[in-house]
């Protein structure tokens, strides 16, 4: 009776992760018969679980959409791996999910039986934390649960992206997995504007909105999607944090540099310019074209260039 139960409750555990399991699949993970398999969900059906028979060559089971069900079961695999993962959110990583995390903690350890409570006691003595969060941008909870969702169910999503440089714009996209790296997240996805695979820093993803259209997951062009995101991080342009002083009130810079950059008050007649930039040509013409003078507080490669301008302009007035 007791393998039973833990095999029942190993069945429910695959059914709520809301897929469509094929009848030989489902067996094949319980290390049961396709026979066997049937008496399990006709129990299951006795104890109000809804689920739902496809028969066929590919028939297979899946819990009703939409269903009253009963309280969520988990396995003990998952019931330790739920328990560090709200350990790891408790650390920081998405805004305003550490107290929550910190309260689900409370509700969950003290329900785990005992056994499940030492092995994670021991996981947690022997792993040194290290918080997503620590150094990297927030992101808004709501867009990290949609975007999860999206990737779950294979949902095409909308949503707007600021880039780096401050353009903002609309994408339609297949989501395909979350990636948490080097203190941020990243949705990798199929972009259907531009017709290739891009990855998404979620911190600038705002506005997700399901559409309703389902989609056959498309092959990603690379062993997996963190590898994806690593190959895009170490060949993407370098970002500059530009610094700029400029000699002239700040309205009279805002009008030139519009929202491509911030323009602070540095006192009556000058302001301080900052930009985030992948290439330096665009705040040199900026700082150029105010007509007032300036000094680049940062970054050195900015100096360096504004130098070298200046010298090939001295020399073309000189000719």
């Amino acid at each position: 009776m007791a393998n039973t139960s833990s095999r029942m409750l190993r069945l429910l555990s695959l059914l709520q992760t809301h897929r469509y399991w094929p009848g030989l699949e489902l067996a094949d993970r319980l290390e049961v018969s396709v026979r066997t398999l049937r008496r399990d969900v006709e129990r299951l059906r006795e104890l109000g679980y809804p689920v739902e028979a496809h028969r066929g060559v590919d028939g297979g089971y899946q819990l009703a959409a939409g269903a009253a069900l009963p309280p969520l079961v988990l396995d003990d695999d998952e019931a330790v791996a739920l328990a560090v993962g709200l350990q790891a959110a408790a650390q920081g990583g998405v805004a305003g999910v550490a107290e929550a995390s910190v309260r689900a903690l409370a509700k969950v350890v003290p329900v785990m039986p005992p056994r499940l409570r030492r092995r994670l006691e021991a996981l947690r003595m022997v792993t040194v934390p290290a918080s997503l969060a620590d150094g990297g941008p927030a992101v808004e909870p709501g867009v990290l649960t949609a975007v999860a969702q999206a990737c779950r169910d294979a949902e095409r999503v909308e949503f707007g992206y600021t880039a780096g440089a401050g353009a903002r714009t609309e994408r339609h996209a297949e989501p395909f997995r979350l990636v948490p790296l080097d203190r941020r997240w990243y949705l990798v996805a199929y972009d259907l504007h531009r017709h290739d695979w891009r990855s998404f820093r979620l911190d600038r993803i705002d506005g997700v909105r399901a559409t309703g259209i389902r989609f056959r997951p498309r092959e990603l062009p690379a062993d997996d999607a963190a590898t994806f995101v690593r190959a895009g991080i170490e060949h993407a342009p370098r970002t500059h944090a530009v610094e700029v002083l400029i000699e002239a009130p700040a309205r009279r810079v805002r009008d030139r540099v519009g929202r491509w950059g911030e323009v602070e008050e540095a006192g009556d007649e000058r302001c301080l310019l900052r930009m985030n930039v992948e290439s330096l040509d665009w705040p040199a013409l900026v700082a150029g074209a105010v007509g007032a003078e300036f000094t680049v507080v940062a970054p050195p490669e900015l100096r360096a260039l504004v130098g070298e301008w200046g010298e090939r302009f001295r020399r073309a007035t000189a000719r």
